[in-house]
């Protein structure tokens, strides 16, 4: 006989750095065997898990990674090592923190009864009746409600409008949009693409329009490469992927499969007009192409991305970014490059 098949969700388990997946998990996701704390089980009976223990794990607080996107407009504009520009960004950094946290309350105030039917959803604080459902929905809008009076308060009405479309964009997710095609995709990335505006408003640097469309398709990439992920990984596990979550069901493989082509595609394209547009505005009838060669990493990192993606393991994104070692690198690289073009000079 031959050697036996390699179990796929073993394999993605290596690419992304977490532990086997054996068949005891039928159906854990990356997400969900290595980005505790959300996902990870309650403590034994005999050591129940407080109240306080359960609000900490319902913020998922390493999810809050993805807020670093708000240093990014700054960083790029080559001013965020001005003291002011740093406050404000990082005043932008914590307000989406709180942001964040009263969504991902609502959501499991909303889906308490959903997650207590899967496999590892259902250790989730509210689910697990850690955290009652009604103080998880106070919780959450009072946070919502709070992140746009502090928006307000640290840089006026711009970033409050900002916060507010968050808000809204999240609200309407919650309560319809996460189960329409498409419009799920559109909801997600737009979270991505308002913590990188609300970056360049709340330190009054202009966005160009490159980087807008870098943004936003780039989101659009890690969005689909999630959902791919979790059809896949569901799939191995012989789940029906649209009773976990319900637009699974509405995408094929090949479709979210050209869905990530077409925004990588894009993504690059606009990065590389991007690169070459800042050389020019920084360094005008002198350009020592530092900013051209951020673009190598770059692509680099996106290929490996795409690599990855195709192999089932963009099902936790902020994932890749802690553990990967090989994009930490190709993303040192291009920060050293980008640090010297538009710090250096």
């Amino acid at each position: 006989m031959g050697a036996p098949a390699t179990d796929p969700r073993r394999a993605v388990a290596t690419a992304t750095g977490a532990r086997p997946i054996t068949h005891e998990d039928p159906l854990t996701t990356p997400a969900e065997a290595v980005d505790r704390p959300d996902e990870r089980p309650a403590p034994p009976a005999a050591t129940p898990e407080t109240l306080v223990h359960g609000l900490v794990r319902l913020a998922r607080p390493r999810q809050w990674i993805k807020n670093l996107l708000v240093f990014v407009a700054p960083g790029a504009a080559g001013v965020l090592l001005h003291a002011t520009v740093l406050w404000h960004a990082a005043a932008a950094f914590g307000i989406f923190c709180v942001a964040a946290t009263g969504t991902y309350y609502l959501n499991d105030a909303l889906d308490a009864a959903a997650d207590r039917r899967h496999p590892t959803k259902r250790h989730r604080p509210v689910a697990a009746g850690v955290v009652p459902v009604p103080l998880a929905l106070g919780i959450g809008a009072a946070l919502m409600a709070g992140s746009i009076g502090l928006a307000a308060l640290v840089a006026g009405w711009h970033l409050s409008v900002v916060m507010g479309t968050y808000v809204a964009v999240q609200l309407a997710y919650s309560f319809g949009l996460k189960n329409e095609p498409i419009l799920d995709l559109a909801c997600v990335s737009a979270g991505f693409i308002l913590r990188a505006v609300a970056g360049g408003v709340a330190t009054s640097v202009q966005l160009s329009n490159w980087f807008l469309i870098v943004v936003s398709f780039g989101s659009l990439l890690v969005v689909t490469g999630k959902r791919s992920s979790e059809k896949e990984l569901l799939a191995t596990g012989d789940a029906d992927d649209a009773a976990i979550r319900q637009t699974l069901g509405l995408y094929s493989p090949s479709f979210l499969r050209s869905v990530r082509t077409l925004s990588a595609a894009v993504t690059v394209s606009a990065y590389c007009t991007w690169a070459f547009e800042r050389a020019s505005q920084v360094h005008p009838g002198h350009d020592p192409i530092w900013f051209q060669l951020t673009i190598i990493p770059f692509v680099l990192a996106l290929l490996h991305v795409l690599r990855l993606l195709d192999s089932g393991a963009g099902a936790a994104p902020e994932e890749l970014a802690l553990r990967d070692h090989r994009l930490q690198i190709y993303g040192v690289c291009w920060v050293a490059l980008f640090a010297i073009g538009a710090y250096a000079g």
